[in-house]
């Protein structure tokens, strides 16, 4: 069954998983969860990041024998409700751990928040409302 304590993973392509860990450890500050430690052949390499016990984490991969290009749309979102406007310094760090600021697809968020591109493209809102 599928309730508020069921744990999700969301699993992503990366072209460098270094550049990943670098925006979303030193940049959003989450844990590095799980790190696969040198190539295996014939297995993708794996960063796990997320909050420490929390219930969620994004798993980056990269099969560096078929490497997989990400593609991510404008609507592929990762949104973080923070209850109170962006912090400008985690903007600036963000932007400095290979994040590109960026205008939302959809004016709701730029009204509301701050979008932030990965290295590999996918988007980080930042939003100043509560979710609930």
């Amino acid at each position: 069954m599928i309730d508020a304590q069921t744990h999700v993973r969301v699993a992503r392509p990366s072209r460098d998983l270094e550049a990943a860990e670098r925006f979303y450890v030193d940049g959003l500050r989450l844990d590095v969860l799980w790190r696969t430690a040198g190539h295996v052949p014939g297995e993708h390499d794996l960063l796990m990041v997320g909050p420490a016990g929390g219930g969620w984490h994004f798993e980056l991969t990269l099969d560096p024998d078929h490497p997989v290009e990400p593609s991510p749309t404008v609507d592929d979102l990762f949104v973080v409700y923070l209850g109170q406007a962006p912090d400008e310094a985690l903007v600036r760090r963000l932007v400095a751990c290979g994040g590109t600021v960026v205008p939302s697809h959809n004016p709701f968020w730029d009204e509301y928040g701050v979008t932030v591109a990965d290295p590999d493209g996918y988007r980080l809102v930042l939003c100043s409302r509560t979710w609930g």
